[in-house]
């Protein structure tokens, strides 16, 4: 049994590029073109692509882009007052923006990286969905997509900001869930493993030889995989909730 995206508004965060940018296009697939997509991102020049091709590909899809930065909260609250009117009602919260940055251990950690990373990954995630919840909760009605990451569940050497970052969110997604349970608002979490997109590329602050030796002789998932699953949750029978999945290629465990 499922549940039809059609003639629903999708806000999605970090669709500049990877798994945001393939779930923006996930999203206009299954439904046709029918709904519209809010795309949000740092790289404006990028947004301003991604929405070329879905008009192209889609004549009735209506999409609007506006640059944000997570990381500033009052930046936030501006970008969800300014959103037209005709957007305003989100059905679909999509918080994906998020990174990681470098590989240092506890004590040699630049501090700036460490409020980067707790802003973009913890802050923005929070203070958005703080703004987008109570007309959710008006009109009775939502999914609010949270993408974690296995770094939240298995912590590594060299990851401590990012992995507790992550945790955060995954703790998050639980209270909201449970605070949620009286609601027609479905709070779904996704914990990817090793992807192939920028996200190690930004990690080693555009090191190229170190983001390819993460995937090394290996084959990981590709953004798609997790948009696709995103597309799978969010179109369940709305009493069904997929709280909590973590997805990972062969190679990992």
């Amino acid at each position: 049994m499922r549940s039809s995206i059609k003639n629903k508004t999708v806000l999605i965060t970090g669709a500049s590029a990877g798994i945001g940018y393939e779930t923006a296009h996930a999203f206009a697939d299954e439904a046709e073109g029918q709904l519209k997509l809010i795309l949000t991102a740092r790289r404006v020049e990028k947004l301003a692509e991604l929405k070329a091709e879905l008009v192209k590909k889609y004549k009735e899809i209506k999409v609007y882009t506006a640059g944000l930065d997570v990381s500033k909260p009052p930046l936030v609250k501006e970008f969800v007052q300014s959103i037209p009117t005709e957007f305003a009602e989100v059905d679909v919260l999509v918080n994906n923006a998020g990174l990681a940055l470098g590989r240092d251990p506890v004590g040699e950690i630049d501090v700036s990286d460490i409020e980067t990373m707790l802003d973009t990954n913890i802050l923005g995630l929070f203070t958005l969905t703080q703004e987008i919840l109570p007309g959710m909760k008006k009109r009775n009605r939502g999914d609010i997509v949270n993408i974690g990451s296995i770094a939240g569940r298995n912590p590594y050497p060299g990851g401590a900001i990012y992995c507790s970052t992550k945790a955060a969110v995954k703790f998050f997604s639980r209270s909201l869930r449970k605070e949620l349970t009286d609601t027609k608002i479905r709070v779904i979490e996704v914990a990817p493993g090793a992807v192939k997109t920028e996200f190690s590329l930004v990690r080693f602050k555009g090191d190229q030889a170190k983001a390819d030796d993460v995937y090394k002789d290996k084959e990981p998932l590709v953004a798609q995989d997790i948009a696709d699953f995103i597309i799978y949750a969010c179109t369940r029978r709305e009493n069904a909730v997929i709280a909590e999945a973590v997805i990972f290629p062969t190679y990992q465990a």
